[in-house]
């Protein structure tokens, strides 16, 4: 009987923690998107865009297996507005007509090229260029497979030129002014910005010409909208909150500013890393803190990237399969920093919450769901408790989600009828029931992949393409 109490009562605390700390997030993250508006307003890309003095930027983007959407994202790489920047496509051993396209796009040649090899990765076959001016911005890295995309980012920052390098996938279309956006928390800030951040969200139904974005529209299919909503409470809440008390756990790998020296002065991404965008920003900060340098890390709430979202239960499944295997191996990789007090905000607050928010919550979901039907089947259930614990945290996450939903429209407006908002908020009252318990399934199978040495690749999402006008 206590046993079965016990494990009632750490339920009921383990959410009202979780929820204390989303509401702390939300204060948070409304501070930080009023003080970015507020500063924002007073900053002139045009300003920036005509200076001679602005800053070089190298867009590296891995590609394996992309024959369906290369050519149109390349394009649409090379557009982007700002006065120094270069393209580095990596062709990571794909296996269908990706780097035959570019080829014959591109009119790419192989050139003698000065490759420095200062992040070890899989082997380089040869670098490419353009014949054509209109494309001397871009350069292909042609190289052996290695199994994960940070492997390839690696040979991306490798081949780069630039003091600052944006990671992003090749079949995210990226807002013509996102370099401008995100270059400008390093300019304007007095202490040393590592890395810089911006808010993802889902190209699918969404109206593209000539690569670019000319209408957004919540996905019409239910899993994308599903994520579209998870998307936009995951950057506008959680990583705009941190942000405010520089504990960002991570930049996203689909679009991330960095400084180019301190990335590979702490080794570039871990070339087996299925969590390389966490991993990457854990190496930085180590290395910052046991050189006792202070720094930044900012994240912009602007919507500057759609990426592709899984369209259905399977692609979906392997994705987040992936994603949960490389959370665990970001904690066995990392395990010196989890409650480390030498590592300061990222040992004390950043890993702890990962670990028992993130890492833990499936397990412990799981163990909850077992418990209540082991409790049912023997008639122990305390009924009262288990009602006020449900009605508690689902009313509070749907009541999160629409306020997010609602504080995104008011605040940037991307959605023009109130009907495409109000599909998402119809969603709001079906993710606890049917979108959140397959991710539970899937970060329990991941955690299981990885435990039992499974071989995970990357690059298994199967692309749709998006429509064009």
């Amino acid at each position: 009987m206590f046993g079965e109490d016990f494990f009632e009562y750490f339920i009921f605390f383990y959410s009202t923690s979780l929820i204390a700390s989303y509401l702390m997030l939300a204060i948070f993250s409304m501070i930080t998107i009023i003080r970015y508006k507020n500063y924002n307003s007073n900053l002139d890309d045009e300003t920036l865009y005509n200076s001679d003095i602005a800053p070089g930027i190298s867009v590296v983007a891995p590609a394996y297996n992309e024959e369906k959407t290369i050519i149109t994202n390349v394009h649409s790489l090379l557009t982007l507005e700002y006065p120094l920047f270069e393209v580095v496509i990596v062709n990571d051993g794909s296996k269908d007509s990706t780097l035959e396209k570019l080829i014959n796009e591109f009119d790419l040649v192989e050139v003698p090229y000065a490759y420095i090899e200062r992040i070890k990765t899989q082997p380089v076959k040869k670098i490419l260029k353009s014949t054509n001016p209109l494309y001397d911005k871009l350069t292909v890295v042609d190289k052996e497979n290695g199994g994960t995309k940070a492997d390839a980012s690696n040979a991306g920052i490798n081949a780069s030129v630039f003091p600052y390098f944006l990671c992003t996938d090749v079949d995210c279309i990226l807002a013509r002014n996102t370099l401008l956006k995100m270059i400008k928390p390093i300019l304007i800030n007095k202490k040393k910005v590592i890395a810089v951040g911006a808010t993802l969200r889902m190209v699918n139904s969404c109206e593209v010409k000539d690569g670019e974005i000319v209408k957004v529209k919540p996905p019409k299919d239910f899993i994308p909208r599903f994520q579209e909503l998870e998307y936009i409470r995951a950057y506008l809440l959680s990583k705009m909150g941190w942000s405010l008390i520089n504990c960002v756990p991570n930049v996203s790998g689909g679009l991330g500013l960095f400084d180019k020296d301190i990335a590979v002065r702490a080794g570039g991404y871990d070339g087996k890393s299925h969590a390389e965008d966490m991993d990457l920003i854990t190496r930085m900060v180590s290395y910052m803190i046991n050189h006792r340098r202070k720094y930044k890390i900012e994240y912009i709430p602007l919507s500057c990237c759609w990426t592709e979202g899984p369209p259905d239960v399977n692609i979906l499944s392997r994705q987040r399969t992936r994603w949960a295997a490389g959370l665990l191996q970001l904690f066995v990789v990392h395990r010196k920093v989890l409650f480390n007090p030498k590592y300061k905000k990222m040992g004390l607050i950043v890993f702890p919450y990962a670990f028992l928010f993130e890492f833990l919550a499936p397990m412990i979901e799981l163990i909850g769901l077992l418990s209540i039907l082991y409790l049912i089947f023997f008639g122990k259930i305390n009924w009262d408790l288990a009602i006020l614990v449900f009605l508690y945290s689902y009313c509070f996450a749907v009541m999160i989600s629409i306020l997010v939903v609602i504080w995104d429209n008011i605040t940037f407006k991307y959605y023009q009828k109130f009907s495409e908002v109000l599909k998402l908020i119809m969603v709001a009252f079906l993710e606890p029931f049917i979108y959140h318990p397959l991710i539970v399934f899937f970060g329990i199978r991941g955690y299981f992949k990885f435990l039992s040495s499974k071989e995970l690749a990357w690059g298994t999402m199967t692309r749709k393409g998006v429509e064009t006008s």
